[in-house]
């Protein structure tokens, strides 16, 4: 007698829920409300800044762009550090209300998006670079060629470092996708809209390695990307806002 109830309380998984845990539904809004300051972030910082003012043809260009918007540009890199810090509220946050559906699950697709999240964090050390050489003309002692072609080298190490994080965040997609569509724990329209955009951003970062003419399909492939990666992760915001951590499923957790 004695020795079951101390297994009882004293759980050998150190996953399992203790009364101080976050509740499933608290966790939900946490996520959602997160995922839904994130889009408005993301949007702003690469669309509305550096889609908007880097040119890849144009070094001259890019780095004159970014002296003249210097305020902008530094509230772009304010932006997408409060993403970096957003993305690891939602991977705690959806490790809480997927874990009903399956530790091993949850736990995948929590360190697949901190792992996406930690190639952001170190993209935004070149993108900061980029912008000390465009708006200092005494910074490291270059001359102005030299200069503007660092602030090319630095925002294209921008990309590319963001753009590895972005396979790992399409395994994120697919992991949680395929939790919800075994589990049942969400609608599984929604979860094999999740899978097809997480394939699509790992597709399109193998692209850009394999083809040597990816500007061609760029077009496409962005909108293979784009389509169901913003229909599904709005839903998911949604599912997270309204329905999530809700009834016996995450009572019994």
């Amino acid at each position: 007698m004695s020795a079951t109830r101390t297994t009882s309380t004293s759980p050998a998984d150190p996953l399992s829920r203790t009364s101080g845990d976050t509740r499933p539904r608290a966790a939900a809004l946490w996520a959602g409300g997160s995922y839904a300051a994130l889009f408005f972030l993301a949007v702003f910082a690469n669309f509305a800044v550096v889609t908007r003012l880097v040119d890849p043809g144009d070094p001259a260009g890019t780095a004159a762009a970014l002296a003249a918007e210097a305020p902008l540009v530094r509230a772009a890199v304010l932006a997408f550090g409060v993403v970096f810090v957003l993305d690891v509220v939602i991977a705690w946050a959806l490790f809480v209300v997927l874990r009903p559906a399956g530790r091993d699950r949850s736990l995948l697709a929590a360190w697949s998006r901190l792992t996406y999240t930690a190639f952001l964090g170190v993209a935004l050390v070149p993108l900061v670079l980029a912008l000390r050489l465009a708006s200092d003309p005494t910074y490291a002692g270059v001359d102005p060629a030299t200069r503007e072609a660092g602030v090319a080298v630095a925002v294209e190490a921008f990309d590319l470092t963001w753009l590895v994080g972005l396979a790992v965040f399409g395994l994120h997609l697919v992991v949680v996708g395929a939790t919800v569509i075994r589990s049942r724990i969400a609608p599984r329209p929604l979860g094999w809209l999740l899978v097809i955009a997480g394939t699509a951003y790992t597709v399109d970062t193998a692209a850009h390695v394999v083809l040597a003419d990816y500007d061609r399909w760029a077009g496409v492939l962005l909108a293979v990307v784009a389509v169901p990666s913003v229909v599904g992760e709005l839903w998911l915001t949604l599912w997270l806002l309204l329905r999530a951590g809700r009834g016996e499923r995450w009572a019994r957790a």
